[in-house]
């Protein structure tokens, strides 16, 4: 199947607007290493997002189950708890086990990297990282701010998906997607609450993205919005690959 995207136009900056009056926007850093923290808060303050840094473990975890921040970026820090550690607790917090975390690393392997999705990282950055991409990830992240408060921003992406649901599945087309879940328009519904299996085919000659999810609500025109719940860390790499340059 051809691929059709609907993108809103997309503007160039270094910087991104805050409306008047908004409520402050900030961001957790786990970062030990002067340099690169000095590197992260210049990224944010062109975004215009407070920051709050922690340079060990204790520190950090006792400032994410206190306060819901609107992004979270981790890189090193101090023992007991490593970065991959560090992104697991996270997960478990009540107030940010849905934030959207940038784990920086040294390590390319592509182990590592399907290790800090398994763990729950949104999006990955390997050191040497640069101004320019560090910016990029945190714009990508202003569209949970700006939309709905969601993990990601949703793309307006037209693509087959099959969904199954115990012995009955069904096709249909995607409406938008983020990493978060998906609206999609299909021949039937599941109704509210039910466990999805969920097959995405973004690009043509390339196998289908896969996932657990759930449906969380019913539209009109047999439009139904599933929750992503579960998502091997391969395939959310390609997932992120997909997404990155329609909102960057």
């Amino acid at each position: 199947m051809k691929l059709q995207t609907e993108i809103a136009p997309r503007k160039q900056s270094t910087a991104l607007p805050v409306s008047p009056g908004a409520k402050s926007t900030r961001a957790l850093v786990v970062e030990d290493e002067e340099s690169m923290c000095a590197l992260i808060k210049e990224a944010l303050g062109a975004a215009s997002i407070d920051d709050v840094t922690a340079k060990g473990s204790a520190e950090a975890v006792a400032e994410f189950q206190a306060e819901k921040f609107d992004v979270i970026l981790v890189d090193k820090c101090a023992p007991p708890m490593d970065s991959i550690h560090m992104v697991r607790e996270i997960r478990l917090s009540d107030f940010n086990r849905k934030t959207p975390i940038i784990l920086i690393s040294g390590d390319q392997r592509p182990a590592a990297l399907v290790e800090g999705f398994e763990a729950g990282a949104s999006f990955f950055a390997y050191k040497p990282i640069d101004r320019a991409h560090l910016m990029s990830l945190i714009r990508v992240t202003q569209g949970t701010i700006e939309y709905e408060k969601r993990r990601f921003r949703r793309v307006a992406v037209r693509a087959k998906i099959r969904i199954k649901c115990g012995d009955k599945s069904t096709e249909g087309e995607s409406i938008d997607l983020s990493m978060n879940g998906a609206l999609v328009r299909a021949a039937d519904t599941f109704s509210v609450g039910s466990n999805v299996e969920v097959s995405m085919f973004l690009l043509d000659g390339q196998p289908p993205i896969g996932c657990l999810g759930s449906v969380v609500r019913l539209l009109k025109d047999n439009q139904m919005g599933i929750l992503i719940d579960r998502m091997r860390g391969a395939e959310m790499a390609r997932l992120q690959e997909f997404l990155l340059p329609f909102t960057t």
